[in-house]
């Protein structure tokens, strides 16, 4: 069974179960430090409370037998330490079955996170992470040859990541297929980076060649990926270079770094071998026959579950970001089907007042991420995840995004909950809590080069309507 093997991408392996160790712990330790405020016990959507109308087969998740915010707390940091332990490379250092069984531990212990994060964990790059976390499990140690089936299936995963993305575009917003979009999307998008006000200011004809370059990458390079080298290889490039490109205009948490290490997987051995100078073992051991069996029965599986992904990729009714299992194990991707035009922000602000509220003096909770302070400069978030921001985001472009937990936020906030104060980067009643607490919607636009040079600002803002009115603890 030679065929089923390659030596040649040991390196290449290496290069992703290291990379992949770290988008792991950096998820497991966006879960630790904000699961409390969001989902703990005491949080604006509960776990135990989701249990109650949730059974295991719906969402698998150890904390199904039991939950508590300590139990949830041990799983995030155990998640952390696993992850630390396999970026260091200890995983290679051990037995086969060990190895798999440290990362079928990250996988459980992540998914059972997913399953029960509800509206927070809703996002593309957690089913993602589970998908390609699955298949990491699969590929063997340091001392094995590399499985020809288990890479090619990351490669399937990375096809329909980008395919998939680029199909959503062509059957969204007309601005796509203009070559229009870019004149929106650095300043729309939900949460702009340090760079985002230079890339909104990049020229018009840059912009269109930017949106036709993407299109390029996401439609025809992906059938790349399955050529003979060095083709799949240069295919591979030219997605790691587009990330980066993205990972430079804004913040999509861990989105734009895993798509990168799934097109490293696909780089060829020997050109690792010349950047990094790494030598893969001489003589790797061949795997054994009943790790051969599984990596073909999970070939099996994933092609039978990649029915509805792909069913889904060629519907005209093509769904974004959607598990067809309640494992992840095949998932359907995309990003920015439509695009926003125009930038909503939902700014949350208190006042100690407790009469008069119309001419009392209203003192704005600043965020980690997201846009609020005219003169703040856009933070580089990613890879990190700051999930509160995210939905913040959703939250100005419909209410019903923000139905099941922004009033749980207000009552939380009239407490001086310091818990979900740790949420905020700014907290304007450092003594004690305000009285009433208000969010309203303003139109924000980046300033123009004058106005940056004139006033210090990178934004705009216009009040355009009350979205939640004064409430109070009564």
């Amino acid at each position: 069974m030679e065929w089923l093997t390659d030596p040649g991408y040991a390196t290449s392996r290496w290069v992703f179960q290291r990379t992949l160790a770290f988008v792991y712990l950096v998820a497991f330790l966006a879960a630790a430090l904000q699961f409390r405020a969001l989902i703990g016990q005491r949080g604006l959507t509960p776990v135990p409370r989701y249990l109650e109308y949730t059974e295991f087969r719906d969402a698998p998740s150890l904390f199904h037998y039991r939950y508590s915010d300590r139990i949830f707390a041990a799983t995030a940091w155990v998640g952390v330490a696993i992850a630390g332990i396999a970026l260091f490379g200890i995983t290679e250092a051990i037995p086969l079955w060990a190895s798999m069984l440290v990362w079928a531990v990250l996988w459980i212990l992540y998914m059972s996170i997913v399953n029960v994060g509800q509206i927070w964990y809703g996002f593309g790059w957690e089913s993602l992470l589970l998908e390609v976390g699955f298949l990491a499990i699969f590929l063997g140690n340091a001392s094995t040859e590399a499985p020809v089936l288990v890479l090619f299936l990351l490669r399937w995963v990375l096809f329909r990541l980008e395919f998939g993305a680029g199909l959503i575009k062509l059957r969204g917003d007309p601005c796509w297929r203009n070559l229009t979009c870019l004149y929106y999307h650095h300043e729309t998008q939900p949460l702009p980076g340090p760079f985002s006000w230079h890339f909104h200011h990049l020229p018009k004809p840059l912009h269109r060649m930017e949106v036709a370059a993407n299109h390029f990458t996401q439609l025809v390079v992906p059938f790349g990926l399955f050529a003979p080298q060095p083709i799949a290889s240069v295919a591979a490039a030219i997605i790691v270079v587009t990330q980066l490109w993205l990972m430079l205009s804004g913040n999509f948490s861990w989105l734009n770094g895993l798509t990168i290490v799934l097109a490293l997987s696909v780089i060829e051995g020997s050109w690792w071998n010349r950047i990094l100078s790494i030598d893969a073992p001489a003589d790797p051991d061949p795997l054994p026959h009943w790790h051969v069996g599984i990596g073909i029965a999970v070939a099996v599986i994933v092609a039978v579950l990649s029915f509805w992904p792909v069913r889904n990729m060629l519907s005209s009714k093509q769904l974004m970001n959607h598990s067809f299992d309640p494992l992840h194990l095949v998932n359907t991707y995309g990003a920015f089907g439509s695009v926003t035009h125009t930038r909503f922000e939902v700014v949350i602000s208190g006042t100690a007042a407790r009469e008069n509220l119309a001419e009392a003096e209203w003192k704005e909770y600043e965020f980690k991420g997201k846009p609020g302070d005219l003169a703040r400069r856009p933070r580089q978030i990613a890879p990190y995840h700051l999930r509160l921001d995210w939905l913040m985001w959703f939250a100005a472009i419909s209410p019903t995004y923000a139905g099941p937990w922004l009033l749980p936020l207000a009552n939380k906030l009239l407490q001086g909950d310091r818990t979900t104060l740790k949420l905020f980067r700014i907290n304007p009643f450092p003594d004690a809590p305000p009285a009433y607490i208000r969010a309203t919607m303003y139109e924000y636009r980046f300033t123009d080069r004058q106005e940056r040079r004139s006033t210090g600002k990178w934004w705009n803002r216009t009040y355009i309507d009350e979205y939640l009115r004064p409430v109070s603890l009564d």
